[in-house]
Order: C-alpha cells, then sequence, then structure tokens
C-alpha cells in the first residue's frame, strides 16, 4: 500500500507479526510508540532490524514507524526485519535482488513444534524405567 510516500508492509517470524511503516525521514525508528533504543534493550536485535536498510544504503534517509505484536525479543526484531525488507523492496523494486541473495525476502517459516501426549514434550519422551 503507497499513500503520499508512506510504504506499508507486513513482516512475520514464529508468532510475531509487524505491521510497518516507512516514510522520507531522518532514521528514526519508532516501535509501538517507542523510540528503538527503550523498546529493545538488547543490541542483536537493534542490529537485526537495521540490517536491510544498511544493505541497501538507504539507512536514515526513511523514518520507520511499527506495531508488532505477539513473541518474544528475536522473534518480534525478525518481524520487524520482514516488514522492513517488504516495505523497502515496494519504495524500489531493485532492492529485492540484494535483498533476496541475503535471505530478507522469505518469511522464515521456523515455528515451535507442539508438544504431543503420552511425551515431556514435542519429542522429548518421559525417562524409560525397566525397573
Amino acid at each position: 500500500m503507497e499513500k503520499e510516500n508512506v510504504f506499508y508492509a507486513t513482516g512475520k517470524r514464529k508468532t510475531a507479526v509487524a505491521r510497518t511503516w516507512l516514510k522520507p525521514g531522518n532514521g528514526e525508528i519508532i516501535i509501538n510508540n517507542r523510540p528503538v533504543d527503550e523498546y529493545f534493550k538488547v543490541a542483536s536485535a537493534k542490529t537485526l532490524l537495521t540490517e536491510p536498510m544498511v544493505m541497501t544504503n538507504t539507512f536514515g534517509s526513511y523514518d520507520v514507524k511499527v506495531r508488532v505484536v505477539g513473541g518474544g525479543i528475536s522473534g518480534q526484531a525478525g518481524a520487524i526485519r520482514h516488514g522492513i525488507t517488504q516495505a523497502l523492496i515496494l519504495v524500489d523494486p531493485d532492492f529485492r535482488k540484494s535483498l533476496k541473495k541475503v535471505g530478507f525476502v522469505r518469511r522464515d517459516p521456523r515455528i515451535k513444534e507442539r508438544k504431543k501426549y503420552g511425551q515431556r514434550g514435542a519429542r522429548a519422551r518421559f525417562q524409560f524405567s525397566k525397573r
């Protein structure tokens, strides 16, 4: 969706969903109405979500506004990265080739496997005792 130079995309990872808006600006990143440094205390999460903008040399030229729900720190950061990637492709379709090469375009399909009945977890069994 494009409206007055505002580019919208949705990113997903694990159980996190990030609605992402990109508009020309000075590189301000707002997540759930809080600055990125206040929202993510972990440095690795901050670098993860800025990777697509660094790759395309657009870091600092777009303001990013994100509403993210579900998941934890890693899942939310991955969802935001996916959303930013999709929005950058709307900004300039030529970015797709370089972003696809490093694997940012495709949603990471890995999710938690469900626990099975008669077992301790998804694959872990209860301890067997012969006697």
